[in-house]
């Protein structure tokens, strides 16, 4: 008898993501070099920690929407090349890695925010991910969806433009098919940047309403919002959401986030007065 991973299911969206594995195999951790410096740095995102974080924002179900990592930025050609010697890029070239893992490593500091923050606020439906990367040509993928470097190549073949139909239509298929799933009571939330077209236009025209991003994320660059949602997990409370539709998504640059050192210090330092101990 098989047993699939509720997160990783095959043919979700009508192609594998996984091959099936036995009840009782032990499964992979796909996120070791992300999760070990996560922890050195933030805190621990062990399974537990997650599970009590989700559990106290389970009121309606939600689902993140992750924008890709750029594989045409200088830390990508560190596993992409050939001659590339790192771990990471022999598992990428013997059996593959995770999507999730490869763009932690290709993005740093954002993606792994953005995984961190869908892993620990994710509260979807029953049969359904909590987490979906768009892709550039093969639509929604899983962030555990097993990818060899040849596959990681096929992704870098297209430009994700809102006007490019490589892109938008495999995209707005797997989005047609997940909006079915949802059902009407579940939020779809962009991590992503909602400044330009390429994400928002698409997205808007499947989910309409129910499309939403971190106020937070306005005017703030990218390893800001990285920083950003990696606090707020190590915090345990989610970002405001607003809708996309109709949304301002401009504004001025934000004051920079405190190093998270002295956040920590100013956050015991504030307990202590409200607790009235010395």
């Amino acid at each position: 008898m098989l047993s699939i991973d509720r997160r990783v299911r095959e043919n979700q969206f009508g192609y594998n993501t996984v091959e099936p594995r036995k009840i009782g195999a032990s499964a992979p951790a796909p996120f070791r070099a992300a999760d070990d410096l996560d922890r050195i740095r933030y805190g621990p995102l062990d399974s537990e920690r997650i599970k009590t974080l989700t559990s106290e924002v389970r009121s309606k179900h939600r689902i993140f929407l992750l924008s890709p990592a750029n594989l045409a930025g200088i830390r990508a050609g560190y596993v992409l090349r050939g001659s590339a010697e790192s771990d990471l890029a022999c598992r990428l070239r013997r059996g593959g890695v995770t999507l999730g893992e490869l763009f932690s490593f290709i993005s740093g500091l954002y993606f792994r925010g953005k995984l961190a923050y869908a892993r620990a606020f994710s509260a979807p439906p029953p049969e359904v991910s909590g987490s979906f990367v768009i892709t550039a040509t093969a639509g929604l993928l899983a962030p555990e969806t097993v990818v060899t470097l040849e596959r990681i190549r096929e992704l870098t073949t297209n430009h994700i433009d809102a006007d490019e139909p490589q892109y938008r239509a495999p995209l707005e298929r797997d989005c047609r098919s997940l909006s079915e799933k949802l059902g009407d009571a579940c939020d779809v939330v962009l991590l992503g940047s909602v400044a330009t077209s390429k994400y928002v236009e698409p997205l808007l025209q499947i989910f309409g309403g129910r499309l939403l991003f971190p106020q937070e994320f306005i005017g703030r660059g990218d390893m800001s919002r990285g920083g950003l949602m990696l606090r707020a997990v190590e915090a345990g409370k989610e970002l405001v959401y607003v809708p996309v539709l109709n949304a301002t998504r401009h504004g001025p640059r934000p004051p920079k986030l405190l190093p998270i050192a002295i956040a920590r210090r100013r956050a015991a330092a504030s307990e202590i007065a409200l607790s009235g101990e010395e």
